[in-house]
């Protein structure tokens, strides 16, 4: 089986790691003013493209910008500037839509990814594009034999991107999908003027709606029906298909998700690519799989097009269908790295013995691990209630300041 990528959603320093621990092959994220997750991820800045870069090339993987947003005349000369930091950074490749962008980024020598946004459909679209890119993703509405086509007649037909090699192909396969083709909507510009495609959706398609009958004036509420809200993705039971249908790389969508979420779901498709490779993917890994990507969040999920079916199931739920949380508990105040352990101080929910807990750290990502051996005051507890300081053994080295959950059943949240 040729090298496969699997590309992780980085909206903050602890989804980038989280995405590193978890198998990635490469991130990609997005920049304040140019990000079409601005309201959901954390602000990141030019100032920390250096950074990024440094971080995911010490860790053998690559990132990229996504630039997709439309470009007014009023920020041409901001996007430039955009496009000279990615440059002098060492970032890899930036995702791009506006068509001034991706001029732009050519003339620099910047290596250009096509956005889904161009719903790249057919082989003749392909072969513009890639007079411009090294790398295409594909319109989301595709079904498998569709790809297969695309990327065989690459190769038959030998289309180069500007480095020389053959264009690439990349898709999604897991995460949030909109109403919209291939994710360009104006739905939420003409009802809040802020605009989709300009990063700043208020996704007014996640709502519950009551129809009116204009003639008589009779109003029905669509109840529990979130009729234009789509499920989410999830192609991991047929992800050996996907691979085999020729594409070069595996996309996630959630660069607004919660760095838990990023590091279970690169995880299990980490796992899946591996056991394709051996030979060991069956029903009952992918039934596991599906459980774990269940308990974080979701709308439900969906196989999208890729088999041709309609959006029958796209009449999903507003809120997350995940069967776990997390609820916070408190903060890290100092860390003994001679003996692994964390000192916490209790601010919320109260923690007990046994409970499954995670650490969201800068450094290293999601950490996860059990309370066990809890102490206050030298003395060993089963129980630690607000304003109690303690400590316990982590895994993995933490920093004062970073934030202690517990993972908890969704149907038994608790509000603090």
């Amino acid at each position: 089986m040729k090298q496969i990528e699997l590309l992780a959603p980085a909206g903050s320093y602890e989804a980038l790691r989280a995405a590193i621990n978890a198998g990635c092959n490469a991130i990609y994220f997005g920049v304040t003013g140019f990000n079409m997750r601005a309201n959901a991820a954390a602000a990141f800045t030019l100032d920390d493209l250096r950074e990024i870069a440094r971080i995911c090339h010490e860790a053998n993987i690559k990132c990229y910008l996504a630039l997709n947003t439309l470009v007014y005349d009023g920020v041409i000369e901001d996007m430039k500037k955009v496009i000279d930091a990615v440059k002098e950074s060492g970032v890899d490749a930036v995702i791009v839509f506006d068509p001034s962008v991706i001029q732009y980024a050519q003339e620099q020598g910047v290596e250009v990814h096509i956005s889904t946004q161009h719903s790249i459909s057919n082989i003749d679209a392909v072969k513009f594009f890639a007079k411009w890119a090294d790398r295409l993703v594909l319109a989301r509405e595709l079904t498998l034999e569709q790809i297969t086509y695309i990327t065989e007649q690459i190769a038959e037909q030998n289309i180069l991107g500007p480095k020389g090699n053959l264009v690439e192909i990349e898709v999604f396969i897991h995460g949030a999908m909109c109403v919209a083709v291939s994710g360009r909507c104006g739905m939420s510009l003409y009802m809040y003027n802020t605009s989709a495609n300009c990063g700043t959706c208020s996704q007014p398609c996640r709502r519950a709606f009551t129809v009116t009958d204009k003639a008589t004036k009779k109003q029905l509420d669509i109840d529990n029906e979130y009729v234009m809200s789509t499920e989410d993705l999830c192609t991991i039971g047929m992800l050996d298909e996907i691979i085999h249908s020729g594409v070069v790389s595996l996309k996630i969508e959630g660069r607004g998700r919660a760095p838990e979420y990023v590091d279970e779901v690169v995880r299990c498709y980490r796992e899946a690519i591996e056991s394709i490779k051996d030979g060991t993917y069956s029903k009952d890994r992918i039934m596991e799989w599906n459980r774990r990507l269940g308990t974080v969040f979701n709308r439900g999920m969906s196989e999208g097009f890729y088999h041709g079916k309609a959006f029958k199931y796209w009449s999903g739920e507003e809120s997350s269908k995940a069967t776990q949380t997390r609820e916070f508990v408190g903060v890290v105040k100092n860390f003994f790295p001679e003996v692994s352990v964390a000192e916490c101080e209790i601010q919320a929910m109260e923690l007990h013995d046994g409970d499954a807990c995670m650490i969201l750290s800068k450094d290293e990502g999601v950490i996860r691990f059990t309370a066990e051996h809890m102490r206050k005051d030298e003395s060993q507890i089963t129980q630690a209630v607000q304003k109690d300081v303690i400590t316990f053994k982590v895994p993995e080295p933490v920093k004062r300041g970073e934030k202690l959950y517990k993972i908890v059943p969704a149907k038994t949240k608790h509000t603090s």
